[in-house]
């Protein structure tokens, strides 16, 4: 049983390239998750540079609807998540649990509204920046140096208020900081990997590790080859491990997940796809791990914040 906290495969639904419901290409599929024992799957709402200054927020609604039509359709597979009893009722009645998140705050267009209407259809997650500026601070790969703007600490404050997780994935380091010291709950890195092990800009550093685990967050191991090993060409399931095992070794067992980035990402030669992950979770047997911090890993420090954050 696992969640992995992130995919962008709502980007092929949206486009008519793919069904969730339906066995295909990409990295998964309902029935793949399903074989391979996912407790629950965090789809991405991503907005391609095209749609960014003129209609993020449409586009973002396109995918959210493309996400229940695919729940509607899939004889009750897919089951949306939207609190601690929706995953508690999953692992108990069956299916895959899907919970909606939005990756980049463009997706917002300046508003607060906006933000409050994304959570009423389901949104329960928002990666503050994709790599390039926005409205709310600068990701890794626009960096001015500065951290987040007077709207993006009232976009924090609001996601508080309203019981939403506050995702610090592709946020430069200034704007990192500057969310540990405005959220008033867990903050967690749904799909990063560490610094020390693949010097990649996109990594964290340990003190960055650290400030998650002090908040009470986790961070999903991200499986795109060039954020796990410096030499891209030889990365495997392994770093997956060696990534894992250097956070639990800066922060601790409690603040370690999954967030595969699937579908969004170049993965290590020996992966295909969400039928890896069994081969993953013995790779962390075969590695010493006890079953107890295996279900850690693999699912309950991503349930702890869930029931902390959206109660």
């Amino acid at each position: 049983m696992y969640i992995d906290f992130h995919c962008d495969s709502l980007m092929g639904v949206v486009n008519g390239d793919r069904r969730l419901i339906e066995r295909g290409e990409g990295h998964l599929d309902l029935p793949r998750l399903k074989e391979a024992g996912a407790l629950m799957q965090v789809f991405a709402c991503f907005v391609d540079d095209e749609y960014v200054k003129k209609e993020a927020a449409n586009r973002t609604l396109a995918m959210i609807d493309s996400f229940y039509k695919e729940a509607g359709n899939s004889g009750g597979l897919l089951r949306p998540v939207l609190s601690y009893d929706d995953l508690a009722a999953v692992k108990a009645g069956g299916g895959v649990g899907g919970m909606l998140s939005i990756e980049g705050g463009e997706s917002l267009e300046g508003s607060l509204y906006i933000l409050r209407s994304f959570y009423r259809l389901g949104v329960r997650a928002i990666t503050l920046t994709w790599s390039r500026r926005n409205e709310l601070g600068d990701g890794v790969g626009e960096d001015s140096g500065s951290g987040l703007t007077e709207f993006g600490r009232n976009v924090v404050k609001e996601m508080n208020r309203l019981g939403m997780i506050v995702d610090v994935s592709h946020l430069n380091e200034k704007g990192f900081w500057d969310v540990i010291d405005a959220c008033g709950a867990p903050v967690i890195a749904s799909h990063s990997d560490c610094k020390a092990l693949c010097s990649n800009k996109r990594n964290l550093t340990d003190e960055q590790i650290r400030a998650i685990a002090d908040a009470d967050g986790v961070i999903g191991i991200n499986f795109y080859a060039g954020f796990l090993n410096d030499d891209e060409g030889q990365a495997g399931m392994q770093d997956i491990v060696r990534h894992i095992d250097h956070i639990a070794d800066v922060a601790g067992i409690d603040h370690v997940g999954f967030g595969s980035d699937f579908d969004g990402c170049h993965l290590p030669g020996d992966m295909s796809g969400a039928e890896n992950m069994p081969a993953i979770l013995h790779s962390l047997l075969d590695n010493g791990y006890g079953k107890d911090d295996v279900d850690k890993i693999s699912y309950k420090n991503w349930e702890r914040v869930i029931k902390r954050v959206l109660g």
